[in-house]
């Protein structure tokens, strides 16, 4: 399970989403999340999948990278379904005991289903096509009219990135760790709740070790570069935008006035 988690990787290519300027990028992810959660109904919901699917396909990101976005939150899914589908009155479709399933149950289900699958896949290709030193370029020049407030906007984009990027290597660290455990015999998958809540702590100590003493030698890495923060500080590349970004912006606006369309017309 572990090994599935992708957030926070990159993955290089040469599509037409790798090549669109970070910034937007940023803004056309918040327009979906807006565009999700504006959706009211099914036909609203189909126009923003429909949108995720078009990005997906122009993005050139393979399949199983989706499906690798999505395993993480299975439980959480499971247990919305659960929650929508058993505890939601309405016209009753069959009866078990005190079991009862709704059709409104059954609906709304389905609907969160979609759309939490949809979130999560929609936020994982922001991150699957901008790598995490271009990322926190287009955060800090987003929030950059926060400075004039002496709001430390490049400390914030510079801690946002750390965290993203250190991600998948705390992931990988953890798995190196179950296993070393689990070679030595520890047993962490029988037992209780709370018996496994216990064996997670020869987990967690090394973990949380290693975690530590990575902060500290990225710290000296940084101090020994003298890095003081963002003042005087230039960039390699200049974040310039193009004719496609304001292409690609347009046909995200284009959707969401689609999803209000169909939500005032079938709302």
């Amino acid at each position: 399970m572990l090994k599935d988690i992708t957030i926070g990787q990159y993955f290089p290519g040469k599509s037409p989403v790798h090549r669109l300027d970070p910034r937007f990028k940023i803004i056309i992810t918040a327009v979906f999340i807006v565009m999700l959660f504006s959706a009211d109904n099914f036909l609203g919901l189909a126009a923003g999948c429909a949108f995720l699917i078009i990005s997906f396909l122009i993005s050139e990101i393979p399949l199983r990278l989706m499906m690798k976005s999505i395993k993480p939150i299975v439980p959480i899914i499971l247990f919305t379904t659960i929650l929508n589908l058993f505890f939601l009155d309405g016209v009753t479709l069959f009866k078990l005991g005190f079991i009862k399933v709704t059709y409104e149950g059954l609906e709304t289900s389905a609907f969160m289903i979609v759309r939490i699958i949809a979130l999560i896949m929609g936020s994982s290709l922001l991150t699957y096509t901008t790598s995490p030193i271009t990322l926190t370029d287009a955060i800090e020049r987003l929030l950059a009219p926060l400075g004039r407030l002496k709001f430390p906007v490049h400390e914030l984009a510079m801690m946002m990135t750390i965290a993203l990027r250190f991600i998948p290597t705390i992931i990988e660290e953890t798995d190196r760790i179950m296993s070393a455990q689990k070679a030595r015999g520890a047993d962490m998958e029988s037992g209780g709740l709370l018996q496994r809540a216990k064996a997670l702590t020869p987990i967690l100590i090394p973990l949380f070790v290693s975690a530590f003493r990575r902060a500290e030698e990225l710290a000296l890495a940084m101090e020994c570069r003298c890095y003081h923060g963002g003042d005087g500080r230039t960039r390699l590349k200049e974040l310039k935008s193009k004719s496609a970004d304001y292409i690609a912006m347009g046909i995200s606006l284009i959707f969401l006035d689609l999803v209000i369309l169909l939500n005032i017309i079938f709302g």
